[in-house]
């Protein structure tokens, strides 16, 4: 926490002050981005730099709801291909048919769906042979 500046005293001495202090006390030590070179600052200036920022570090997507469901089906044959279970590969499919079912119904807004229910039985039959 910051003292008040004294009486009689020039701000920028007690402001140095106070930077030497913390300084001492190792207060800039283990901060953010230390010892990182600073971000390219050629890039035109964007007033929601720190909004990206802070959505790419919390992993958060802005996708239309199609692309998004895209994404969640690519996700899906990566999640059946690392699955263990015959049982959990029923569970991630059916999952992700069950939202491409709800799309079809009603197409959400943005780019063409274009996706299709997976296909269980086959998709199953696959997941064995590569398990072999």
């Amino acid at each position: 926490m910051t003292e008040r500046k004294p009486p009689g005293v020039s701000f920028e001495s007690f402001v140095d002050k106070q930077i030497r202090e913390a300084a001492e006390r190792g207060d800039f030590r283990n901060l953010p981005g230390f010892g990182k070179p600073l971000p390219d600052d050629t890039a035109p200036y964007d007033d929601l730099w720190w909004v990206r920022q802070k959505l790419h570090r919390e992993g958060v997507s802005v996708l239309p709801p199609a692309l998004a469901l895209r994404k969640e089906a690519e996700d899906a044959v990566e999640a059946v291909a690392r699955a263990r279970t015959e049982a959990r590969v029923r569970e991630i499919l059916t999952a992700v048919n069950e939202k491409i079912a709800a799309a079809l119904r009603r197409p959400p807004p943005g780019p063409p769906l274009r996706l299709e229910p997976f296909d269980v039985e086959a998709m199953v039959r696959d997941w064995r042979c590569a398990a072999r």
